[in-house]
């Protein structure tokens, strides 16, 4: 007997008795803009949720964000699905367990006068941020409405260097966030399209939450007390969005407007509907649920531009959606 309790308290430690440990910190990847999990950082509220500290780690891109999770230096990161499925498709031992926001006019092509609509690129020079999603919605605005892409100079730029390029006349028109799409619109230019608006064609571009595998395995309630926290944020936002919006611009260091227009620049599904077919799905069939359709669609596309290779994209995304911790928020949520 003594020997049989042996055992069963060994599979017991293995199998992950001591996940309801509580880590020294969990680091967190955020880009710095206009999000409303920036609620959290301001009134830590994550902190309290956890039980121990957060370290905020900001990132320039989506690209960063994945060089951080290679190099074991992030626990959960906020970013775009572009970059989160090419990581998926390198085998980054990283999965996605939440979307932040569904990108809407928080994204978007702004162009100098002249530019009246996505036609008048040709002939011109367009910035995009590579690797990210802005780069991917005017790929598919480019093949969607059937424009000649050799006709068009296309820029990869970061956000910075594209406010730059602008200001210098290097370039006509710019696709990239806020609050840099505000930046350009600021010095003369205009929106010219916005991601939203590939909606309609089938397209779905969002920033997601994804977490290291290793991470949320050892620390499940960490995940889902993240999930839950987030849905409080975007509670607290649309009942006061005008609060909102000034909290978060003094955290980000963001005219309020800036704050404001990005905020409701996103789509905000709840971890209750992110827990169904339309979204991350039950569990049962990944490549069915909507993000798994969207998975699929941004690495054929990450495939066309030599982003990933082909031979790559993996099977099937069971191993890249985990939606038991939106499942286990979503029952806990008051």
């Amino acid at each position: 007997m003594k020997k049989q309790w042996g055992l069963i308290l060994a599979a017991s430690l293995i199998s992950g008795v001591s996940h309801g440990a509580t880590p020294d910190e969990v680091r967190i990847a955020y880009s710095g803009g206009s999000q409303v999990i920036m609620l959290a950082k301001a009134d830590g509220s994550l902190d309290k949720a956890f039980g121990t500290k957060v370290n905020w780690v900001q990132f320039a891109s989506g690209a960063d964000a994945l060089n951080y999770f290679a190099s074991n230096a992030i626990d959960i990161a906020n970013f775009g699905s572009s970059p989160a499925t090419a990581g998926l498709v390198r085998k980054l031992p990283i999965e996605i367990v939440g979307v932040s926001g569904v990108i809407a006019s928080y994204e978007r092509l702004i162009g100098k006068e002249g530019i009246k609509d996505l036609r008048d690129l040709e002939g011109k020079r367009v910035g995009y941020p590579p690797n990210s999603t802005s780069q991917y919605a005017l790929d598919a605005a480019i093949k969607v409405h059937h424009l000649d892409r050799s006709k068009i100079t296309l820029l990869p730029l970061r956000p910075a260097e594209m406010v730059a390029a602008w200001q210098r006349g290097d370039i006509d028109a710019g696709y990239v966030w806020a609050p840099f799409a505000q930046q350009l619109e600021a010095a003369g230019g205009h929106q010219v399209f916005a991601t939203k608006e590939l909606q309609k064609d089938g397209y779905l571009i969002y920033n997601n939450y994804a977490v290291r595998k290793a991470f949320a395995e050892q620390y499940p309630q960490i995940v889902s007390a993240f999930l839950r926290v987030h849905q409080q944020k975007v509670d607290e936002f649309r009942q006061h969005p005008d609060q909102a919006a000034a909290t978060v611009a003094k955290e980000v260091g963001a005219p309020v407007t800036t704050a404001a227009n990005t905020l409701s620049g996103l789509e905000y599904p709840s971890i209750q509907e992110q827990a169904t077919a339309a979204w991350l799905g039950k569990g049962n069939d990944a490549d069915a649920s909507g993000i798994g359709q969207a998975l699929s669609k941004t690495a054929s596309f990450l495939a066309e531009t030599g982003e990933v290779r082909k031979r790559d994209i993996p099977a099937n995304w069971d191993a890249a959606i985990n939606p038991r911790f939106l499942q286990q928020a979503a029952h806990a949520a008051p």
